[in-house]
């Protein structure tokens, strides 16, 4: 307290107009030169346990912070009283919520990223393991003509399979860091539904699956062409794969004042009601799901959706068909 230099001067200049004020007073009577010592030495008496007071309790504040920057966010220093002190407590036990949030949310993205590198480790082990042993028995020299076909052209598939997965893998983390700025452009509907499903009509026509589009030409919504047609291709290709040779799919869209609607029905395998509430989590593969399967598309659809002011909800009934149903929002909610 008393390193302070501004203390001390303000001790110096109280104790100058003491002794002055004391001294021109005693010209006219000692009785009110000694009140004025006496209010003088208990004004600086005052001062300086009212410093004292508050030199505490910036130390208490300063231990506070030191804990703080420890990674201790557990204690609370808030007060209901009035005055700097009280504002200045309240303020940074603000500050330190804002950190204890911001650390969770860290710790909860570095367990996220942690669990994903080990998923993506996992998806790429088993093409890779895959293509070593194929190279190795593409390398014996005895090995017949029509097998060293077969080797390359299944490396070839497994080499497309991470192709598929890195990139995917790269879509995803551009939307999450959030460097994705997704277009607002008029979107007619009609167009986005024929875009999504031209990839898929020839896997469509193999199994001899029945498709329905129904909707009004004039069914149109703001967002990104690309990126809702990467998502309902998703949605789509599932829909395929999961329903059975003749079967049937329907995509039927419409519009109201407060959102556009695209549903997407099959009448496949269906979703059984454990599975349901993970079937947007990355990497999870349902118990219908193929060996080729990854579990990742849903998960960007489900992304790119939500990231241009819309949802995405499923209904399923295994044996009976999955239908998902997408909604995009006119304006935020």
């Amino acid at each position: 307290m008393f390193r302070n230099k501004e203390f001390k001067l303000l001790l110096f200049v109280m104790g100058t107009i003491g002794f002055l004020s004391t001294f021109a007073v005693s010209f006219f009577s000692t009785e009110a030169a000694l009140i004025m010592i006496i209010t003088t030495s208990l004004l600086l008496t005052c001062t300086l346990l009212f410093t004292a007071w508050r030199y505490r309790e910036i130390e208490k504040l300063s231990s506070y912070l030191r804990k703080i920057s420890a990674g201790d966010y557990a204690l609370d220093v808030r007060d209901n009283k009035e005055g700097e002190l009280s504002i200045l407590k309240n303020d940074i036990y603000k500050v330190t919520l804002m950190l204890s949030e911001q650390s969770s949310h860290l710790q909860k993205d570095k367990g996220t990223l942690t669990d994903a590198i080990s998923d993506i480790s996992h998806q790429l082990k088993t093409p890779i393991t895959s293509m070593v042993v194929m190279t190795d028995l593409i390398r014996d020299e005895n090995l017949q003509p029509a097998k060293r076909s077969e080797f390359t052209r299944n490396i070839r598939v497994q080499l497309e399979r991470i192709e598929w997965l890195v990139s995917s893998l790269l879509k995803l983390s551009k939307i999450d860091a959030g460097t994705i700025q997704f277009k607002k452009n008029p979107i007619q509907v009609k167009d986005l539904v024929k875009k999504a499903v031209t990839p898929l009509l020839i896997p469509m026509d193999i199994k001899e699956q029945t498709l329905s589009i129904k909707g009004d030409d004039s069914v149109t919504f703001l967002g990104d062409l690309n990126w809702t047609t990467e998502a309902l291709i998703n949605i789509v290709k599932n829909a395929v794969e999961h329903t059975p040779h003749g079967g049937e799919l329907e995509i039927s869209f419409s519009e109201n004042p407060l959102f556009t609607e695209i549903v997407i029905t099959d009448n496949g395998k269906g979703i059984s009601k454990e599975e349901l509430p993970y079937i947007f989590k990355r990497f999870f593969k349902g118990k219908n799901a193929g060996e080729e399967t990854v579990g990742i598309g849903l998960a960007m659809t489900q992304t790119i959706v939500t990231s241009q002011n819309g949802t995405i909800d499923v209904q399923s009934e295994v044996g009976k068909g999955t239908k998902f149903r997408l909604k995009f929002y006119k304006q935020v909610l």
